[in-house]
Parts: structure tokens; C-alpha cells; sequence
């Protein structure tokens, strides 16, 4: 599995392995990347997934390594708990990794006009219709 990833890795240009890389972990556990600029809901060809995010490597010679993961996806808006899939499809590739999201999206739904947000600086306030947001991570899968 390793060596699968560290082919993968290997060919992208320079350029594009300094950026983040979309990433789905997919309902099987594995991890999916794609650069950048790609959908998660693409990347998951649709389906339903256990984390979805952002994925920074560093790219020593010896040693990959994860530097930085989130939870970046407004196509999925995954909640912080999904940290345990990503890290699980990390250890399955030997690959070391931060321990959890160096950043942390939250992301609630409006009850009142269906708007998906980002809740920054604890104001469960919707950026649409100025409703008060659910205080719980409300989306459903599907």
C-alpha cells in the first residue's frame, strides 16, 4: 500500500507537492488524494465518505510525512470527529502525521434556510439569513 502512495507521490511536479492535496478518506478506509483544484464529492466518484479534507506532505528524502491535514471540504462539511479515519488511513501507509487537524473547520447547517457555514469565532450566527445556528454539527451523509 505504502509503495502505491509513494508512486503516486513521485510524480506530480514539484509544484503542485507544495500545495495541499484534496483528500476523501473513502468508506473502505483507504485515502484518496487528488491535487488541489479537484472536488472531494469527485474525488469520491459521489459516494459517501469517512473524512474529507486538505493534506499538506513534507518531502525530505528519506522520510514522507504528513504536515498538515484538515477538514477543509464544503462539499462534504465533515466534523472534526473524522480525524480518527484519517489518521487510521495514515498508519495503514506507515505515513507520520500531526496527531490530529492542525486546522479545524466547523461547519453547521441552517435550519432555517438550508445554508451551509463556517462558524468562526464561536458565532453560531448563519451568514445568510441571520438565523442562530444549531450549537451541534448537523449535516446527514447522503
Amino acid at each position: 500500500m505504502a509503495l502505491v502512495h509513494e508512486c503516486w507521490l513521485a510524480g506530480p511536479a514539484r509544484a503542485e507537492l507544495d500545495e495541499p492535496f484534496t483528500f476523501v478518506v473513502a468508506l473502505d478506509g483507504r485515502l484518496r488524494l487528488a491535487p488541489r483544484r479537484s472536488e472531494h464529492v469527485a474525488l469520491a466518484a459521489g459516494r459517501d465518505v469517512l473524512a474529507a479534507g486538505e493534506m499538506t506532505f513534507t518531502h525530505e528524502v528519506a522520510v514522507r510525512s504528513v504536515l498538515e491535514v484538515t477538514n477543509q471540504s464544503t462539499g462534504y462539511c465533515p466534523d472534526a470527529i473524522c480525524w480518527m479515519a484519517v489518521s487510521r488511513a495514515l498508519e495503514r501507509l506507515g505515513l507520520e502525521h500531526p496527531g490530529d487537524f492542525t486546522t479545524k473547520i466547523v461547519f453547521h447547517l441552517c435550519s432555517s434556510c438550508g445554508e451551509r457555514n463556517i462558524v468562526r469565532d464561536g458565532d453560531f450566527t448563519c451568514a445568510l439569513c441571520d438565523a442562530a445556528l444549531p450549537l451541534y454539527w448537523n449535516f446527514v451523509p447522503g
